[in-house]
């Protein structure tokens, strides 16, 4: 079975930035997790300003690149306050799936 690198990369208002991070590290990444078929989880954030790249990226191991579709995702992804107070905040959000190379 191949795996996959779920990358999400945004932004957040830097007023949001405690708020975002409590939110993620507490329920988002936690529920994320407990998905079927997700390997593991990672939060990065950037070390120095880069133009054009976004502050906070996030990796997820998946074994399927459909998985960040399936309802079990879209269920634990709307658990918790992500999907009414950080989601609507998010900017500059990059999604993207990248096959492992055997």
């Amino acid at each position: 079975m191949s795996q996959y690198l779920w990358l999400v990369q945004l932004d957040i208002p830097v007023e949001m930035e405690d708020e975002f991070n409590h939110i993620y590290d507490t329920e988002h990444a936690p529920n994320i997790s407990k998905v079927p078929g997700v390997l593991g989880v990672q939060r990065y954030v950037l070390e120095k300003p880069v133009a054009g790249v976004q502050k906070y990226a996030t990796l997820y191991l998946v074994n399927s690149p459909d998985l960040p579709q399936t309802p079990e995702w879209l269920a634990a992804s709307a658990e918790g306050q992500w999907k009414t107070v950080i989601r609507p905040h998010a900017i500059n959000s990059t999604l993207s799936m990248f096959r492992a190379i055997p």
